[in-house]
């Protein structure tokens, strides 16, 4: 008998593959619908009938399960409301309106102009209709799916563990036919996660409850129970009431702005050219009167979104509502906080006023001007109140006892003015910067929120021994302590890695 050959003992033999159980393509079932009983294994994992494989003869490899499928009897895919292609429509026949322009009515007429506005709004409602009819939702274990799509078809699956806050967006249709938009915001997202719009008021606070209760930490985290209380975002936010910002402070706030000192010198420059000038026409006066209203929409903006601001806080969430046109209804969890800012502009100082904001990974940024970002915590108060929402969201952390140092002199070269203001600073929860000579600003980062420390030097700062720190969070801009000593900046980076190091090993549950 002659002896096996021998190996080389680098050499490996892959395991052989282990059938699938019940094999593959599975047995066929008795009789459509059927399922196993209970105490039965089922003839697939993850259920029956299994996802078809995507050719035939197709195996799965080694190690990787098949998809799982939910049995009979699991959550169906729900349907957003049957009047969410007219809102759809309804939007689309404004941004056409807008779009045409003035110039377009002055040419073709008014008939024609209706009639272009309408042809064009009925084919984006058609659109909707079909949209509507090819979209769909369900959660599966801690899973939200959405389908989308006719000739594209695309599922979108969203993990609830990746769940940053929940937001009930009210626009003023929605509010006028009782509806809601669901608007979710995830770790890594450039923008705002598979909005839902639109459900009933009804669905969308059971959705977002259910939602925020599957996202928590596990086990203590369970779908609420099914006759619990449903808060509804046209509601005052449930919890403990922390502040209520006045609406005459907010209008006051946005008067005391730079475009709002525009107001005079545009409203002249108007009549001076309307009663003296004798080529005007129409359009003339429109095409400036909208380029007026463009300087004057973001304070206006601001007042429509801010309108009765309710601040409140339930168990480890913020719950915050406010909008006058167009209302939210948002749920912030708060070990998902990452920065906190505060920030004073010039002409609010005289009254001793700031304004709050925090930064949430996964949020959208918004538009250009800051608005529609929803990530108010104050859009204007004094300071005493600033610090007493601050302690429910950082506790020991108070914005006038940060210990922020300033740049070396040196650092004149590269902020000539602002020199004095800059500072930054180590406190004992968090890392802490000053910015800004007229409007001024402080940012304030955990320590358990960094995600990565860098040191950066320009080429003039090598010149001049200088470089910034900046402590990045998730998805987020962080906050950065320009113009440094190259010494102090190497020792900041240091200490805030370990810093960092060591508040996430604390935070983490036993």
């Amino acid at each position: 008998m002659s002896e096996p050959a021998a190996r080389d003992p680098e050499e490996t033999r892959p395991p052989d593959p282990q059938p699938q159980p019940g094999g593959y393509p599975p047995t066929p079932p008795p009789h459509p619908g059927w399922y196993p009983p209970a105490g039965m294994p089922p003839p697939h994992p993850g259920g029956y009938p299994p996802t078809p494989p995507p050719h035939p003869g197709w195996y799965p490899p080694a190690g990787m399960p098949t998809p799982p499928v939910p049995p009979n009897g699991a959550e169906r895919r729900q349907r957003l409301h049957p009047l969410s292609p007219a809102l759809h429509g309804a939007k689309s026949l404004v941004v056409v309106i807008a779009g045409l322009s003035w110039s377009t009515l002055s040419r073709v007429g008014v008939g024609w102009f209706a009639v272009m506005a309408v042809v064009l709004a009925l084919g984006a409602t058609v659109l909707a209709v079909v949209s509507w009819y090819n979209t769909g939702y369900h959660i599966v274990d801690r899973e939200l799916r959405v389908y989308e799509g006719l000739l594209w078809r695309r599922i979108r699956a969203i993990p609830l563990e990746r769940l940053q806050a929940v937001e009930v967006v009210r626009p003023l249709l929605a509010q006028l036919t009782g509806l809601a938009e669901l608007r979710l915001e995830v770790v890594g997202g450039g923008k705002t996660e598979a909005p839902l719009a639109y459900l009933s008021v009804a669905d969308a606070a059971a959705l977002r409850q259910r939602l925020l209760a599957l996202a928590g930490p596990q086990p203590k985290a369970t779908a609420p129970a099914p006759d619990a209380p449903l808060v509804r975002p046209e509601s005052a936010p449930p919890g403990q009431p922390l502040h209520a910002v006045r609406n005459q402070d907010l209008l006051l706030s946005q008067l005391l702005t730079p475009q709002a000192f525009m107001i005079p010198f545009g409203v002249a420059f108007v009549a001076t050219q309307f009663l003296s000038g004798d080529s005007w026409s129409f359009v003339a006066v429109a095409s400036t009167l909208t380029a007026m209203a463009g300087v004057l929409l973001q304070p206006i903006r601001r007042v429509l979104d801010d309108w009765n601001f309710q601040l409140a806080r339930a168990a480890d969430t913020l719950r915050i509502r406010n909008g006058l046109l167009e209302t939210r209804a948002q749920t912030v969890p708060l070990h998902r906080v990452q920065t906190v800012g505060a920030t004073w502009p010039l002409l609010w100082r005289a009254k001793g006023w700031l304004r709050l904001r925090l930064e949430v990974a996964g949020y959208s940024t918004g538009e250009a001007d800051g608005r529609n970002r929803p990530d108010q915590l104050l859009p204007v108060g004094r300071q005493t109140v600033a610090e007493a929402i601050l302690a429910e969201v950082l506790p020991g952390v108070r914005l006038d006892e940060l210990p922020l140092t300033a740049p070396p002199s040196r650092a004149r070269w590269l902020n000539p003015l602002s020199q004095p203001v800059l500072g930054a600073g180590l406190h004992e929860r968090v890392f802490a910067v000053r910015s800004g000579l007229l409007t001024r600003q402080i940012v304030v980062v955990p320590y358990a929120r960094i995600q990565s420390v860098r040191v950066v030097q320009g080429p003039v700062q090598r010149r001049l021994g200088l470089a910034t720190v900046h402590a990045d969070t998730a998805g987020g801009a962080g906050a950065a302590a320009p113009d440094r000593a190259v010494a102090e900046a190497w020792a900041l980076a240091a200490e805030l890695t370990v810093r960092a190091h060591q508040a996430r090993r604390a935070s983490r549950p036993r």
